[in-house]
């Protein structure tokens, strides 16, 4: 300890992803065609350069931008397209000739073979529903009038109207990529803090220059290993391992990178966030075994553990005349703090440096501390009685992380602290008034569903039992759900149920006894009885579901139950968690709603509201990102009522994505980040939750990028 005075894919498909042979078995057909002919395309694009002038277009005039950014790379920018591959769509009287045949090819993808001018082509077009009605009516009107094609236009209303018969009107669950929405790939693709290791040469491997594989490495780190896992074994993506990447070699690979796939990978190149050369040198990087990141262990923990305010040197009563059971504790994401705000005046009372955006700030059960946890594995206590608050004890547990937790059984309460790691995969237990280390133990080890050695299954959502002394450990990848009891951690007793693969976050039902979490890739919701120690259920859930904590609340004909939102779809699920008074319905998805749209993070109530409110934070429009979603638990299924939070913010330029509804103390007030970016102005909008009006909004300099925010009374009560 340091005191403060003294001185963080194979041909078959990975069975971890559960993705589909046959889908996958298209994409490699897709690619092969585009590594093959990724030269001529990008000779083609050169073609037309003066028949539609550039720039941005507005309605619904052709748009040889849109057309060259989302069509050009297959069909070619003269419209030729490549033989055998990608039909032509210059003189092709199929598309001419009948517009709104073509507005739904380009909503929905086209999976079956296709005969033009004597030529059948079996190439799969990937749907291209996530693109706005104006960029979908700008490209299409622009081959229909490029080329000597003489079409009829189509108009914005025209593609709308399409969407709609299609079932597609919520843009969120559009797949540039099957399989992979664009509310899932918005949630996949946040950095992570790892720095990665050591450059290794691997015999078979093209030559890679050390300035190269540093970008490389930190390219990957930031848009891939979510995905693909720090070692590239697979995760939600598939294995890129050397035994699979040095036989598609260079060309394959950067064909891969720079157009995507039909399995769900992103077109890093045509998307214009990678540029050649760097699509170039990681096309070889990924031919190299990948640099391990350094473990974390003891060592490196108690040299990163400083105590600045000893437990006896703390003050015995608050120091200040603010109610701390209203206090907030609101991550300043990039900022690498935490705003402590008095829930009562609205003021900042500190700004406290903390770990880099911090996910997630939880409160003791004293409701002394917030312990937070950054993505870079910082774990910082915060003492709401100091004036002003600010941390007592830091750990680094890991090189990245997500969460944390205290220990909440009678007798028991504030001495064990919990941290769960995404790299090294482990969760280290300390004391909980000093964060000292005590215990490491690593989650490497079998999938639930193939019963596959994982090497990385990262620890997800932890929460504190109230029932026994052990806390609830999810496990990412291997879907395992572990009960830590720590009466005795130098005989750790460690529970195992096997629920199901990417477990997530959750929180419990109303009783405190069920433990409901998120399994999203696998689309369930496991039903922990934490009483019975066993798993209760798994619910299926579309799409993704995630619930934050989620929130509970009496369905007017179903009882109890708990709701989750999506990341996929619109859907808003509620699930019956009362077995005893209404077992019919008990962990069952019992209604299900439709909101604004897919890209959701949160939902949110409280005991005293009568209001469901639902965020899509991550949705591609920006009207239902900056805007709330309300129901009226008292009549779910009369719809929704909208809010423009972000409007109602008064901000300038910027995402403005409103995320985490979040009550005060009496849930009388409901607060809501607006997130824009470290350079552009964002806020906290508070809502009178009775009225639905606004009351109130925190603006300011130091406010850099609010996310989430963690009242701490309703923290630590699990009030939802």
């Amino acid at each position: 300890m340091r005191h403060a005075a003294c001185l963080e894919e194979s041909f078959i498909v990975n069975p971890i992803h559960g993705g589909s042979y046959l889908r996958y078995m298209k994409t490699l057909v897709c690619i092969g065609v585009f590594a093959a002919f990724a030269t001529a395309c990008g000779q083609g694009n050169d073609v037309e350069q003066t028949e539609v002038t550039n720039g941005d277009v507005s309605g619904a005039e052709p748009s040889r931008t849109h057309y060259q950014a989302h069509c050009a790379a297959c069909h070619q920018g003269d419209g030729t397209g490549l033989t055998g591959a990608f039909p032509p769509l210059a003189g092709n009287d199929r598309v001419v000739n009948d517009p709104t045949r073509v507005i739904g090819i380009v909503l929905q993808g086209l999976d079956e073979p296709l005969e033009v001018d004597g030529v059948t082509y079996r190439t799969p077009m990937p749907p291209l529903g996530h693109l706005s009605d104006e960029e979908i009516a700008g490209a299409v009107n622009y081959v229909l009038t490029a080329w000597g094609n003489e079409g009829t236009p189509v108009t914005v209303e025209e593609v709308a109207a399409r969407r709609s018969e299609l079932g597609l009107a919520d843009r969120a669950e559009g797949e540039r990529h099957p399989g992979a929405t664009e509310g899932e790939l918005s949630y996949r693709g946040s950095p992570s803090p790892i720095e990665g290791g050591r450059q290794i040469t691997t015999p078979g491997a093209p030559d890679l220059s050390e300035g190269e594989f540093a970008r490389s490495q930190q390219i990957y780190f930031e848009r891939c290993a979510g995905c693909h896992g720090v070692l590239r074994k697979g995760a939600t993506g598939l294995p890129l391992t050397t035994d699979i990447t040095q036989v598609k070699g260079t060309a394959y690979l950067k064909a891969l990178i720079n157009f995507g796939s039909p399995a769900g990978m992103p077109n890093w190149g045509t998307s214009g966030e990678m540029t050649d050369a760097e699509i170039d040198a990681m096309a070889r990087f990924l031919q190299h075994e990948p640099p391990q990141p350094p473990e974390w262990g003891m060592a490196d923990m108690r040299d990163s553990w400083i105590v600045h305010v000893a437990p006896e040197d703390r003050p015995t009563e608050p120091q200040h005349a603010y109610d701390i059971d209203n206090m907030f504790a609101v991550t300043l994401r990039d900022a690498g703090e935490v705003a402590i705000i008095d829930g009562d005046s609205k003021e900042v009372i500190s700004y406290v440096p903390t770990g880099y955006a911090v996910h997630i700030s939880r409160a003791s059960s004293s409701g002394r501390y917030f312990t937070t946890i950054g993505r870079d594995a910082k774990v910082d206590l915060i003492d709401l009685y100091m004036d002003p608050p600010q941390v007592v004890a830091e750990i680094k547990i890991g090189m990245e992380a997500r969460s944390v937790e205290n220990s909440r059984y009678e007798g028991y309460e504030d001495q064990i602290a919990i941290a769960g790691a995404y790299w090294p995969p482990h969760y280290v237990l300390m004391n909980g008034q000093t964060l000292e280390p005590d215990k490491i133990v690593s989650t490497r080890g079998m999938t639930v569903h193939t019963q596959e050695y994982h090497p990385e299954p990262r620890v997800a959502a932890i929460v504190g039992s109230h029932l026994h002394p052990e806390f609830i450990v999810n496990v990412k990848e291997t879907g395992k759900v572990l009960l830590v009891n720590y009466e005795n951690l130098d005989s750790l007793n460690v529970t195992t149920i096997n629920a199901a693969p990417f477990l997530h976050d959750g929180g419990w039902d109303a009783s405190g006894r069920y433990f409901m979490t998120a399994a999203n890739e696998a689309d369930k919701v496991a039903v922990v009885d934490a009483k019975e120690r066993r798993l209760e259920a798994l619910v299926p859930v579309e799409r993704i579901p995630h619930p934050g904590r989620g929130a509970n609340l009496i369905d007017p004909e179903y009882g109890p139950v708990w709701v989750t939102s999506a990341l996929g779809n619109a859907n808003v699920t509620f699930i019956g968690t009362d077995p005893e008074n209404h077992p019919e319905h008990a962990f069952k998805a019992v209604r299900v709603l439709q909101g604004q749209g897919g890209g959701s993070l949160f939902v949110k109530t409280h005991p005293e509201s009568t209001n469901l409110w639902v965020d899509t934070t991550l949705h591609p429009d920006e009207k239902i990102s900056q805007s709330i979603a309300v129901f009226d638990i008292n009549n779910p299924e009369a719809g929704y009522d909208v809010l423009p939070i972000a409007e109602w913010a008064d901000l300038g330029p910027g995402p403005k994505r409103v995320v985490q509804p979040e009550y005060n103390k009496a849930g009388d007030e409901v607060w809501f980040s607006v997130w824009s970016g470290m350079e552009e102005e964002s806020a906290i909008v508070i809502l009178d939750d009775k009225t639905r009006e606004l009351k109130h909004v925190i603006k300011g300099e130091r406010l850099i990028t609010p996310t989430g925010k963690f009242n701490n009374y309703n923290t630590r009560n699990e009030v939802y």
